[in-house]
């Protein structure tokens, strides 16, 4: 997988806590090596909705991920990195439709 590339603090005061981003920023570009083994066992039904080009998380990184689960969906929702808020109607709908799937066999 591509590094992120380390980010600068903007200035002044910010609406999110900026060690967490470095702390993200530092586990995607030098993840636990189990972490392919860890995720493939995950034994529910998952959801990862992605933002689409102009999000700031790789998106083919969302790909990889989503494979690796064995009952996962992935959907795109092409706005971005704040989905929930660019689209609440596309994300309601993508959450709804995942928790309405039919249970399997």
């Amino acid at each position: 997988m591509t590094c992120l590339p380390s980010s600068t603090r903007p200035d002044g005061p910010l609406p999110f806590d900026w060690p967490v981003i470095e702390a993200i920023v530092g586990q995607l570009n030098a993840p636990d090596p189990a972490w392919p083994d860890k995720i493939s066992r995950i034994a529910v039904p998952a959801l990862i909705i992605a933002g689409g080009p102009a999000s700031p998380i790789p998106q083919d990184w969302l790909s990889q991920v989503a494979a690796l689960i064995p009952d996962c969906v992935l959907t795109t929702i092409p706005v971005g990195h704040r989905i929930h808020q660019n689209s609440p109607a596309e994300f309601l709908a993508a959450v709804r439709n995942f928790l309405q799937r039919p249970d399997e066999p």
